[in-house]
């Protein structure tokens, strides 16, 4: 289990066995980077950790993005841009405060470019004791080789059924979850305008590829709770208020999961998204 992958990192932490730097490689970044932050908050904690634990305050400063020893770094638009590593290589030019070390993540590592990944080199060509760094990605091919060679490269991989409606309500901003709902209903109810909602129910609020995997995880989702329903199996169905999609036959719904399945492995790749959405509600029509 993925789980499991972190336990080890933790333990090799305390035992002063952790390497500078770690390429993680994932099915899903956003579940990797919550484990990896449950990870951080059990080697940062100056107390024994324990879940929900209020003898420190360092958990809550990683909650809210408020711990100065660690930085996350996102894309910004396309690529992660070279500026963003020199402010990370001038906040870690101190030893931390609050903690033993200084971490940092990069999310989504194959938007380095080569300017910002040769910025990123003296890091990991000189590590200093105190800084340790962890780099998330779901398109290892796409790294840059200088990267991927002066990392560990750890995989870590979630069972897609980990993904559940439960997870929506608590690991999914909700702001997905209505903007999946809206875009569901307008492509299902009203079908004569689908190729217009890809743009004023979906790309008018999400245009980055990572939000764009978020909506459509969700719909799939959805779907897989409307096919339990229909079989009797799900209890979770009433918390989605989708009765409109009712109409639905059995053979649709899994005609739906298929389509969406296919949609996320194309969005991996880097054709258009709006191409891709047009292609996805044509398809839906056939």
């Amino acid at each position: 289990m993925a789980i499991e992958q972190f336990e080890k990192l933790v333990n090799l932490y305390h035992e002063n066995k952790l390497s500078h730097a770690y390429l993680l490689v994932t099915n899903n970044i956003d579940y990797c980077f919550r484990d990896l932050k449950l990870a951080i908050k059990q080697i940062d904690c100056n107390e024994e950790y324990k879940e929900n634990c209020t003898k420190c305050n360092i958990c809550n400063l990683i909650d809210q993005n408020y711990l100065p020893s660690l930085i996350v770094i996102e894309s910004d638009g396309k690529n992660i841009k070279k500026e963003q590593i020199l402010e990370l290589k001038r906040k870690f030019s101190t030893k931390p405060i609050y903690t033993k070390e200084n971490i940092y993540v990069i999310k989504n590592a194959e938007a380095l470019n080569s300017s910002s990944a040769n910025t990123m080199l003296k890091f990991l060509e000189e590590p200093e004791d105190n800084i340790i760094g962890f780099f998330i990605t779901n398109n290892v091919n796409n790294v840059i080789n200088t990267i991927k060679s002066r990392c560990e490269i750890i995989n870590i991989f979630y069972d897609v059924h980990e993904l559940n409606i439960d997870s929506i309500d608590n690991d999914i901003n909700k702001s997905y979850l209505d903007v999946a709902k809206n875009y569901l209903k307008k492509i299902e109810v009203e079908k004569n305008l689908r190729i217009m909602y890809n743009k004023s129910e979906l790309l008018n609020f999400y245009t980055e590829r990572e939000d764009i995997k978020k909506i459509f995880q969700i719909l799939v989702i959805i779907y897989e709770e409307l096919l339990k329903n229909k079989l009797n199996l799900s209890n979770s169905f009433s918390k989605l208020n989708i009765d409109y999609l009712s109409f639905l036959s059995y053979k649709d719904v899994l005609n739906r999961i298929n389509l969406l399945n296919k949609f996320l492995d194309d969005l991996n790749s880097n054709a258009s998204i709006e191409l891709l959405l047009d292609k996805f509600v044509i398809e839906m029509e056939i």
